[in-house]
């Protein structure tokens, strides 16, 4: 039974090959992230102006008590 002698050169492309797929799956949950988060700020976006059109505040208001809420 003859062995295989696994040289150095092999063992590199192989790490390099787990490092290139492993890469793209990442590339790609991390755009599957982006999409998430930006559905998430356009229903946020949504939620706000349409409690601004529901409300009785004008926008200055609205403003004025967002920006007194980071301070």
């Amino acid at each position: 039974m003859a062995r295989r002698v696994v040289t150095l050169d092999d063992k590199i492309e192989a790490a390099e090959a787990i490092v290139r797929s492993r890469k793209a799956k990442y590339d790609e949950a991390l755009d599957d992230l982006k999409k998430l988060l930006d559905k998430r700020k356009e229903r946020d976006d949504k939620k706000v102006l349409d409690a601004y059109h529901a409300g009785n505040k004008t926008a200055d208001e609205i403003v004025t008590f967002i920006q007194t809420e980071k301070n």
